[in-house]
């Protein structure tokens, strides 16, 4: 989808050449003679125009205004939430297939960054189909949004990262969506690949005997029960100096989740295609990134492999041991994200970051904790910990910290390893998050478990693209961070 930014007063507003347009009503509708001013007016009077943030009225071919359909939609104080909310209740309704051509008019209200963000995504979300493996479906109708605001350079920035943003949910959202079959962890890697071509990115792949190498004997153990073989990807943002400390985000990238030996129920299994949600992040996220640009480092990690239930699948109770050393008693083959995860974790220490954050499909615990609204965060940094939440509260991706006290740890005891990967069915989310501190303890490290954000089920089954929008701006504010200035003007000096 193309995007484009202008300044249109209302007079303008009502020129533009669209199929249709979407305007923005206030509560408080200012002063003015446009056609659109009158046709809002006349609504507002007449009471045609509902209150109510979403409220709409739409009308054909107005007077004095050069579109053919016009909808008018309530945006309240046009905060990023109102205004998010009444985009996406007019979305609904221009769905139409002559609709190729829109314009979103903030003209009428105080348009912020964050409301025209909000927009911008939310338009990408409401108007995306998925395509890839499905012949019959309909490609995207609409072809290109124009946002209209009363000064375009002054909200310019926030515009290309909202574009950023998109490009990297529809990225993540791209390999979510597509069938196990269609996205294994070759195929995954090869999608790495296609991203290290973008500028400012590297992708290097390894395989299972490098991986062997390296000790990474929870994660073989995961992948041994699949004909598939697993991959490795580590990827690379050079946006600072290589003196830099880089951020590693870590994404558990399980294609298919069988449970293994520890069969998952027949019902709604097709769905754990998604468990590889954090990797679509990770790889979404560094899609974004080669758009943003920020001055910053990052490294990607994924661990991908599936997890079947073969004659030569890991067993409960078998021990294995770690690339850390530690050995972990497999009681519970499903609970298999951790065991790659944890030998990701220690792989980053080489990295010498300045945080790691692990992003994973983890619990069913997590989802009844904290339904599909807010990711749940894990981590013992409070600074770390702050930075993720303010991220995502700014971003429209929001993330809510839970507890990780050592008690919680107490159920992975084990007597026949080093830790058991599971405990009871208590706190499930925290002692898997605590399971995950045990190879982290040195590092600065957080973990979102997205298992109820990825992805939504029923009728409108789909991958969210979510957390990319948290994980671009936790980055963009770290580079904005003084420090990160300072980076930023030094290597513009260079150029």
């Amino acid at each position: 989808m193309n995007f484009d930014l202008k300044t249109l007063s209302p007079a303008q507003a009502a020129e533009f050449p669209a199929d249709a347009l979407l305007v923005l009503v206030p509560d408080t509708l200012p002063k003015g003679s446009s056609p659109l001013h009158t046709l809002a007016a006349q609504a507002l009077k007449g009471d045609d125009l509902e209150p109510g943030v979403g409220k709409s009225l739409a009308c054909y071919r107005p007077e004095g205004i050069k579109a053919a359909r016009v909808l008018l939609v309530r945006a309240g104080a046009a905060d990023a939430v109102s205004v998010r909310k009444a985009v996406g209740m007019g979305m609904t309704q221009l769905k139409a297939p002559g609709v190729a051509r829109l314009a979103v008019v903030f003209s009428l209200v105080a348009a912020d960054a964050d409301g025209l963000r909000a927009a911008l995504q939310i338009c990408a979300d409401a108007s995306y189909v998925y395509t890839t493996t499905k012949p019959s479906a309909k490609p995207r109708a609409l072809d290109k949004v124009t946002f209209g605001v009363s000064d375009a350079g002054a909200v310019r920035a926030a515009f290309e990262t909202g574009k950023a943003v998109v490009a990297g949910v529809e990225f993540a959202k791209e390999w979510a969506n597509r069938p196990a079959n269609h996205a294994t962890p070759s195929r995954l890697a090869d999608a790495a690949r296609q991203l290290g071509r973008l500028p400012g990115i590297k992708t290097e792949v390894l395989g299972p005997r490098q991986i062997e190498a390296l000790g990474m004997g929870a994660f073989l153990a995961v992948a041994q029960g699949s004909a598939e073989p697993l991959r490795f990807i580590v990827m690379r943002y050079q946006g600072a100096g290589k003196a830099d400390a880089p951020v590693v985000l870590v994404g558990k990238g399980i294609t298919f989740d069988t449970g293994g030996i520890s069969l998952k129920p027949a019902a709604e299994m097709d769905e754990m295609k998604f468990d590889m949600g954090g990797a679509a992040s990770v790889l979404g996220t560094f899609a974004a990134l080669a758009q943003a640009r920020p001055a910053i480092n990052v490294v990607g990690l994924i661990p991908t492999c599936e997890n079947m239930p073969d004659g030569k699948a890991v067993k409960p109770g078998d021990v294995v041991r770690s690339m850390s050393g530690q050995t972990i008693e497999i009681l519970n083959t499903d609970a298999e994200g951790r065991l790659i995860l944890c030998d990701a974790l220690t792989y980053a220490a080489r990295f010498k970051p300045r945080a790691v954050i692990d992003i994973a499909t983890l619990t069913g615990a997590c989802v009844i904790a904290l339904g599909a609204v807010r990711s749940g965060l894990f981590s013992a940094r409070d600074e770390l910990a702050q930075a993720l939440s303010q991220a995502g509260e700014e971003a429209g991706d929001p993330c809510w910290r839970m507890p990780l006290d050592d008690e919680y740890a107490e159920g992975l005891k084990s007597n026949f390893a080093d830790v058991a990967n599971v405990a009871g069915r208590a706190g499930g989310a925290v002692t898997a998050a605590k399971f995950l501190q045990r190879f982290a303890t040195e590092l600065p490290w957080a973990h979102l478990d997205i298992a109820g954000t990825a992805w939504r089920g029923g009728a409108n089954k789909g991958a969210t693209g979510r957390p990319v929008p948290l994980l671009l701006q936790y980055l963009l504010n770290e580079a904005a961070r003084p420090a990160g200035k300072a980076r930023a003007k030094a290597r513009a000096s260079k150029a």
